[in-house]
Parts: structure tokens; sequence; C-alpha cells
């Protein structure tokens, strides 16, 4: 076995061991026509609690086809001396001015699909920044 197989395991397990219900599950769907948005729709409204709270926690997430999985790229900063979202942000931020940004905040922030905006005194928790990642919240640090 070569290092990175090694290494590759290692990083497997420990995920094993952190995400106990495992890695994201991601699902792509063709919503090319009305038709079928109101199919994907209906299949979400017929989801059994279990598998809606899937949804809700990130574990399973939908894509279109041809749009990369990669990571997005860093959202646009927010104007610090007015607080507005610039052009081209596509989630509502959250300001948190100050305290601890904790994986239940993360939590929220993904549930309600808003990103977040970091002010000075605020300090994201290493599981916080974890979460985030895993459920897709942007975060943004003001300097």
């Amino acid at each position: 076995m070569s290092e990175l197989e090694e290494l590759r395991a290692l990083v497997r397990e420990v995920i094993r061991d952190v995400l106990p219900k495992g890695l994201p599950v991601t699902e792509t769907v063709n919503l090319s026509t009305d038709e079928d948005l109101a199919a994907f729709v209906k299949q979400l409204l017929d989801l059994d609690p279990d598998q809606r709270e899937e949804i809700q926690s990130g574990r399973k997430r939908f894509r279109l086809p041809g749009i990369s999985s990669a990571p997005q790229a860093p959202s646009v900063p927010v104007d610090a001396a007015s607080g507005a979202e610039r052009a081209g942000d596509s989630a509502p931020a959250r300001r948190i001015e100050r305290g601890a940004v904790t994986e239940a905040v993360i939590k929220a922030a993904a549930r309600e699909g808003q990103r977040l905006v970091l002010g000075r005194g605020a300090v994201l928790t290493p599981l916080a920044r974890d979460r985030a990642r895993a459920s897709g919240v942007q975060i943004e640090k003001e300097r």
C-alpha cells in the first residue's frame, strides 16, 4: 500500500469516527422543465421525517447535472462600512458581531440557507468550521 493510499485510509477512518452517519450523499436531479420541478417538489413533500432530516442536516444534497460539486469560491465580501450585501451574493447574510460561533449556529444557518458574516469580535470554533464545510455554509470574516 502506497503512502497516499495509507493516508486516504486514515482520513476515511477519521471521517467515519467524526461523522457517524457518513459523508454527505449528493443526488443529481434534472430540472429542465416545469414538470420536472413539480415532480421533484412532490417527491420532497412525500419524504418521511428521517429523510427530511438528512436533507436539513446537509447529509443529503442535490445538484444539477453538469455543475461541478467542487467547493464554491468564496462569496463576495460584505461592505464593512454599510453592512450591505454586494451584488452576486446568492444567500442572505447573517451577521455575528461577537462571541463564539458554534456548530449549532452553523446548523441553523444551513437550515435557513444563510451565509455568515463574522465581525471582529466573533470566533469560529473548530467543530463549527467543520460543520460549515460539510453543510456548505459560506463564512466570511471581516478584518
